[in-house]
């Protein structure tokens, strides 16, 4: 894991144990990184409570309850699929948050429409999701460290924003 993963798991280690805030991951492409990344910090116990890797729409569907006709309609690689993720791993794990990732990393799995390189990305909690596209392919490795600093960003600002409208309920 590089430099930047590491100095962000740190400041969303220190939030979620401010906030006593819990999160899980979501993971297809990105096969656990993301959850690497975020349990690298020690103490992480306290605030992850684990990850789902749904490297299939079977899992998909099953574990994280993601629409089977979103899945035949506009495959797994697109918005819906990762926020009905996000919103699935909160629920079959319990957490406050949730992150996740779906994509093709390459070398193959791309098609016309949707290229090598295309990964879906969403951070939130079980009723509001973000989600962005990261579409850049630099071969399979690159592309899995790049939608894993995307989404560590991701949901380190997200926590943030969450940090900030608690301060204001609290404060008010």
């Amino acid at each position: 894991m590089d430099f930047e993963s590491k100095i962000i798991s740190r400041e969303i280690s220190q939030l979620l144990w401010e906030m006593e805030k819990t999160v899980s991951t979501a993971e297809s492409c990105t096969g656990g990184r993301i959850a690497e990344a975020i349990i690298s910090v020690p103490g992480a116990s306290k605030y992850f409570k684990g990850g789902i890797i749904s490297y299939v729409d079977e899992v998909k569907e099953n574990m994280l309850g993601v629409s089977a006709d979103v899945l035949a309609e506009k495959t797994a690689v697109c918005e819906e699929v990762a926020c009905q993720m996000v919103a699935g791993a909160c629920k079959t794990l319990n957490t406050d948050y949730a992150v996740s990732a779906t994509g093709f990393a390459g070398p193959t799995g791309g098609t016309k429409d949707i290229p090598v390189g295309t990964i879906w990305l969403a951070v939130g909690t079980p009723e509001r999701q973000v989600a962005k596209v990261v579409q850049e392919d630099y071969g399979r490795d690159i592309n899995l460290a790049i939608a894993t600093n995307h989404a560590m960003q991701m949901l380190l600002d997200f926590i943030k924003e969450e940090a900030k409208s608690l301060e204001v309920v609290t404060e008010g």
